[in-house]
């Protein structure tokens, strides 16, 4: 399972989902859905502009947890 972080990076920077929206121009729902988890795809260019904007890299965006 793919857990994800930006809700902690969002923090992190004092930053609201409606502000990365606003600043990547990706959808505030598909914001949202990253935020959540729910997300099922993620183009390689919303992540990249979500890294440019958070300067950051994937990896601090996401993780990989073993399911049991």
């Amino acid at each position: 399972m793919i857990k994800f972080k930006v809700k902690v990076m969002l923090a992190m920077r004092d930053m609201t989902q409606k502000e990365l929206a606003e600043r990547t121009g990706i959808r505030p729902p598909t914001i949202s859905a990253i935020c959540t988890g729910s997300i099922k795809h993620l183009p390689v260019e919303a992540l990249d502009k979500i890294c440019s904007v958070l300067e950051c890299q994937p990896v601090d965006l996401m993780e990989h947890i073993k399911e049991q």
